[in-house]
């Protein structure tokens, strides 16, 4: 279980292409970088599993069983996940079903795309004058599940810093459950699309900004998104050291939704 990285292909872990370069059979994601397939051999099964959008190309049972029964034969499977498999990317679950199968495994961290698209967008998660506390949370409900496993009104306040997954689609309700859960309508915001790539777009506000903008149908922002909630999002209008200023967009500005309607392409 190989994580790939949020990305940018350079920040790939030299043990993850080893390991890439070891395999006879490679089950990727869609948020995996074509590029950091070109590591792998010449007649290696690239194998694509991805999710986007609800649109499941095959479900997570046929996934694990296709790990199962590959290593099985004897081959070296590699699932390479974005970013790191273990946060967020259900590498926890095929885990469990490859030790159930009493099948070998190993997992190799990569960097996680909320660690790396806050630092692609200048923002410190960590500050000794505004953060001295991290929380990772996924900005979506279990699938399939009516039940809600994250209370936003009891996470507002559970750290300094919020660092929001998968988050495109529910920012609105999510950011007013946070100021119903005690965060100020100050409170910075910062969501960073296709954090590290070159075409990384940030938009900056507040979360007042962004529930005013969202009550005039004003703003809306494609996945994949990282949003990062605190004091620290601010200083990305200082700390911005990545990419084009053409794509940091404030949120208060009141521009048709088209224009801030970004369709990415992979």
């Amino acid at each position: 279980m190989i994580g790939a990285g949020p990305g940018d292909p350079k920040l790939i872990t030299l043990r993850a292409v080893e390991a890439i370069r070891e395999s006879r059979a490679i089950v990727y994601d869609y948020l995996v970088n074509p590029e950091i397939l070109a590591h792998s051999r010449r007649n290696t099964d690239l194998i694509y599993v991805g999710k986007r959008g609800g649109h499941h190309s095959i479900s997570q049972s046929e996934i694990n069983r296709m790990l199962i029964e590959r290593a099985l034969d004897g081959e070296i499977v590699a699932r390479l996940k974005g970013g790191d498999p273990f946060i967020f990317g259900r590498g926890g679950e095929e885990a469990e079903a490859l030790q159930e199968a009493d099948v070998s495994w190993e997992v190799i961290p990569g960097v996680s795309s909320g660690v790396a698209a806050a630092a692609y967008a200048g923002i410190p998660l960590t500050h000794r004058e505004h953060s001295s506390s991290v929380a990772f949370i996924t900005g979506h409900d279990a699938s399939g599940s009516e039940k809600k496993i994250v209370d936003w009104k009891k996470t507002a306040g559970s750290a300094d810093t919020l660092v929001i997954f998968m988050c495109a689609e529910r920012i609105s309700s999510i950011v007013k459950a946070l100021v119903e859960g005690g965060r100020e309508r100050s409170t910075p915001i910062a969501l960073v699309r296709w954090g590290t790539y070159e075409y990384q777009e940030v938009y900056t506000g507040t979360l007042a900004d962004l529930i005013d903008a969202n009550a005039n149908d004003a703003f809306k922002v494609e996945p994949p998104v990282v949003a990062i909630v605190g004091k620290v999002a601010a200083l990305t209008t200082r700390l911005n050291w990545f990419g084009n200023e053409q794509l940091r967009i404030k949120i208060s500005e009141r521009r048709p939704s088209k224009e801030l309607h970004f369709v990415g392409s992979r």
